[in-house]
């Protein structure tokens, strides 16, 4: 269906004057839309939910109205004693009041309202952007710690509950014919294989806390990397998060400790010198002091306890994904090149030992805010 046919059944004022690809996201199609009028430039994001991500896409729809519900009237009640204007984006209706188009072909079409005059970066710009960042999740977390989680569906049943991949990594040198070949055929391989039995029994941390009630089921953003995180293009401060279709019930701790790996690393997912792969302690000082400073009014001691262990397995989480889909012949992760997962494990399993050689560090700066 034509682009500009289909804005039509959205309810925005003006008229389109253009409609262009935009961002750098792989799940959902996505296009900046503009609309003029005699006085005024409307800006909205229109997007395709990926079905094969997000196999019930109008979960994912109740979902982002259930949190804007909630949200946006704690953003108007704190607008006067801020330091800055928080955002969250708006459902833009259709026509006919609906918070989606269906087309002929089954496909979710929305559009939402675009963060204006703000920038998200691929990568951390120093200590007082990684404070910003801090900052904008731990309001988020803040904005979301009230919100039942029963009112929401898990778009991404199993996402980020460790054990569960450790079952599928074993369930893949168990059932997968070429994944014992693979992991035979490379020094390297077993190597990391070794590094992930001996963290076998740390996988379940997270996990053991929560089933005894230690921590609590709260909302998580679900994907809070760097690029997710607005920063106002004027003042510089954080402004939203964004990106909100993994927003689900989980532990804060693993949108904690994933927001770290994303900002505190300087080589890529996909670097080849090893020695680069170094968890930035100056950027994770900056990064906890924004976080603590909007979320320890809900934080209890045992969720403080938990925050270092959130670190360390996120990213041994993601490594032991990248080495699993290695071994099952690399079908989930996109590849250029048969060794790219292989490598991205061994990226992410350095890292994680970068910050278990800094643990005392990590823990003495989170006991100290």
């Amino acid at each position: 269906m034509e682009l500009s046919l289909l804005m039509r059944a959205f309810n925005v004022s003006g008229r389109l004057v253009t409609i262009n690809p935009t961002g750098n996201g792989n799940v959902n199609d996505t296009f900046l839309a503009i609309f003029r009028n005699t006085f005024a430039e409307e800006q909205v994001i229109l997007q395709r939910v990926n079905r094969n991500v997000f196999p019930q896409p109008e979960a994912i729809m109740h979902n982002l109205r259930q949190l804007t519900v909630h949200v946006h009237p704690k953003l108007e009640s704190e607008g006067d004693t801020a330091d800055r204007v928080w955002q969250m984006p708006r459902i833009v209706q259709t026509r006919d009041d609906k918070d989606f188009f269906m087309d002929d072909a089954g496909d979710l079409w929305r559009v939402i309202t675009k963060i204006a005059s703000a920038t998200a970066f691929e990568e951390a710009q120093g200590a007082e952007h990684a404070a910003e960042c801090g900052a904008v999740l731990g309001h988020f977390h803040w904005l979301v710690s009230d919100l039942d989680p029963k009112r929401m569906i898990d778009p991404l049943p199993g996402f980020h509950i460790t054990p569960g991949y450790l079952a599928k990594y074993d369930a893949t040198l168990k059932n997968v014919p070429l994944a014992s070949e693979r992991l035979n055929a490379s020094m390297e391989a077993r190597r990391m294989a070794m590094f992930v039995e001996e963290r076998r029994g740390f996988a379940a941390t997270l996990q053991k806390a929560l089933d005894s009630g230690e921590l609590t089921l709260r909302m998580m953003h679900g994907d809070p990397k760097v690029n997710n995180i607005m920063i106002d293009d004027f003042t510089a401060k954080g402004t939203a998060m964004i990106d909100l279709d993994t927003v689900s019930p989980g532990l804060i701790h693993y949108d904690f400790g994933d927001a770290l790996r994303s900002i505190c690393k300087h080589a890529g997912e996909d670097e080849q010198n090893l020695s680069k792969v170094v968890f930035d302690l100056d950027l994770c000082a900056a990064f906890c002091k924004g976080y603590i400073a909007h979320s320890r009014d809900f934080l209890t001691e045992a969720d403080r306890k938990y925050l270092y262990d959130a670190i360390r397995l996120i990213t041994f989480e993601l490594g032991l994904r990248f080495f699993q889909d290695y071994l099952a012949g690399s079908v989930y992760f996109k590849i250029r090149h048969p060794e790219q997962n292989l490598n991205r494990a061994r990226v992410q399993f350095r890292l994680c030992e970068s910050i278990e050689a800094r643990e005392r560090m990590i823990r003495d700066l989170l006991n100290g805010l």
